[in-house]
């Protein structure tokens, strides 16, 4: 279960609107380069998105990171549980 399972609709929202995609079409593990057709220019779209709606600021190095929602997710719930310590 989740941490916060509000989290994953929210990131699934704002990648589906960045990629132009449905969001029920971005299932935890389809990757967002090979099968979304991401490019650099929407994953810095999305982590500012990310940034901007948690209020926490994401290291640039933790971008390639950005692979699939689930490790999105993971990534984002760490750094929140970290903030809340």
């Amino acid at each position: 279960m989740p941490d916060n399972p509000d989290v994953e609709n929210d990131i699934r929202k704002l990648v589906a609107e960045i990629l132009e995609v449905e969001p029920h079409e971005i299932n935890p593990e389809v990757h967002f380069v090979k099968d979304l057709g991401m490019d650099s220019m929407m994953a810095l779209e999305i982590l500012a998105g990310i940034e901007k709606k948690y209020r926490i600021v994401i290291p640039e190095e933790m971008l390639p990171k950005f692979t699939s929602l689930k490790e999105t997710v993971r990534i984002v719930q760490g750094i929140l549980g970290s903030k809340k310590r």
